[in-house]
């Protein structure tokens, strides 16, 4: 199989700047909101309000710690084309498909064993 890893090594590193930056911006809010209490556009003692903001910062958590397990990911497929294993299926040694490292640049499991694990 020859896929260009320097496109994909270009794709994984933007998608990794791009995360970092999420993150740095999902942590200026929680610092902003420990601060002053509230967040920037403020809310006052309602009910609501104090739902709503709880709502937001779960789901921000939510988001931080999807976007962390992701970082991983893609530094573990930017170590795997630095030692020559990107695109090799860890599960049955076969090459994993372009396609499917197209739409999930940091896959380490070919589709068919993709499938299995999620039986």
């Amino acid at each position: 199989m020859s896929i260009d890893l320097q496109r994909f090594r270009r794709d994984l590193e933007t998608e990794q700047a791009r995360l970092r930056h999420a993150l740095t911006v999902v942590n200026h809010e929680e610092s902003l909101l420990e601060e002053t209490g509230d967040l920037a556009i403020g809310s006052g003692d309602h009910l609501a309000d104090s739902a709503t903001d709880t709502f937001m910062r779960e789901l921000d958590e939510g988001l931080e710690e999807n976007a962390e397990h992701i970082l991983q990911e893609i530094e573990t497929a930017l170590r795997r084309i630095d030692d020559g294993t990107y695109g090799v299926c860890v599960a049955c040694g076969r090459p994993i498909g372009e396609e499917r490292l197209e739409a999930v640049p940091y896959a380490t499991l070919c589709i068919d064993d993709k499938r299995e694990q999620e039986r």
